[in-house]
């Protein structure tokens, strides 16, 4: 798994941004990604369960820490033997699920999934050797899209500040039992302007939803506070926060910097309908900032990778996401 890696193992927990094929497990009518087209660019035009024409966020930055890709669904591992189980989890695990929510059971399942984890490698590698690993690691979460998302939908007029302290709060809890758990390097990823995807943008004469963008932006400045608060508490915790509002902003604004020629339309089907094998597909997927009508193709992905982990302070801060790794 491990090329030449930068940490010991990556841990990653979020939504279908970052699920490698953790819904293919469930047979309840969930959101899944693993037929055609989806995987047209993976290697081998394999339909994992990514969201993506190939890899995804979770992906890309595994790669930059010196993985080959993501480390393999939790799901995946647990019908392994104790010893395959060890091999593999040693390097990291992916809680991602399409749909997860920060106020759902979704979120709290991966965070004791997470737990389980640490169970494993406690009995086999011992307490103090299993505590360097997962001290040394990096944890990396994207969640908090389909929170917004559900309530946008049902109370428009619902209380911005009100619901996104609530998640805030959910967040805080999270890092707080991860902590508790061994992790100490926190690389989080703030919520995107959603108002801008396809999917949304049919309610606005093609134009971005700025109600809904408005919830990303509270998002983030509430995370900007709370960060600093929380570290200051848990004295070994370390964290980048990536403004993958100010990213996906600057995608949108200059497009052609990035070779991007189209910014509001999907690859993969249309703004009314998902990206399944009857509908279009574009030719020249790395000229397109959405695959689908949600979810970002791998080149978007790939170039928002390296902007969290190269470190302008615009889009990443107070360090980079290889800082993180290096510390």
């Amino acid at each position: 798994m491990a090329v030449d890696s930068a940490v010991p193992a990556v841990f990653i927990f979020g939504d279908s941004t970052a699920d490698v094929g953790t819904n293919n497990h469930f047979s309840l009518p969930i959101a899944k990604a693993n037929y055609p087209p989806y995987g047209i660019d993976y290697p081998g035009s394999k339909a994992t369960g990514r969201f993506s024409n190939g890899y995804n966020i979770a992906d890309c930055l595994s790669q930059l820490m010196g993985f080959r890709r993501s480390p393999p669904p939790f799901l995946d591992l647990l019908g392994r033997s104790t010893l395959s189980l060890t091999n593999d989890i040693i390097h990291g695990a992916n809680f991602a699920s399409g749909g997860a929510e920060l106020l759902e059971h979704t979120g709290g399942l991966a965070i004791q999934q997470f737990a389980t984890v640490r169970g494993n490698l406690t009995a086999s590698l011992g307490p103090e050797a299993a505590d360097t690993l997962l001290s040394k690691s990096i944890y990396f979460l994207s969640i908090g899209s389909n929170d917004i998302f559900r309530y946008y939908v049902v109370n428009k007029t619902f209380n911005q500040e009100k619901f996104v302290a609530t998640l805030e709060y959910a967040y805080e809890n999270h890092l707080k039992t991860l902590y508790s758990n061994g992790a100490r390097k926190f690389g989080i990823i703030s919520i995107p302007p959603i108002g801008c995807v396809p999917s949304q943008r049919i309610f606005n004469d093609t134009r971005c939803v700025e109600d809904l963008n408005k919830y990303s932006q509270i998002f983030y400045s509430k995370m900007v506070a709370m960060l600093p608060r929380l570290s200051s508490e848990l004295k070994e915790m370390k964290y980048s926060l990536g403004n993958l509002y100010e990213i996906a902003t600057d995608f949108m604004t200059s497009p052609y910097k990035f070779n991007f020629t189209e910014v509001a339309s999907p690859c993969c089907g249309s703004d009314l309908f998902p990206c399944i094998v009857e509908v279009s597909l574009c030719q020249n997927r790395d000229e397109y900032l959405f695959w689908d009508w949600l979810h970002p193709t791998q080149a978007a992905s790939r170039l928002t990778a390296q902007s969290l982990y190269d470190g302008d302070p615009k889009f990443v801060s107070p360090i980079s996401f290889k800082k993180l790794a290096e510390d």
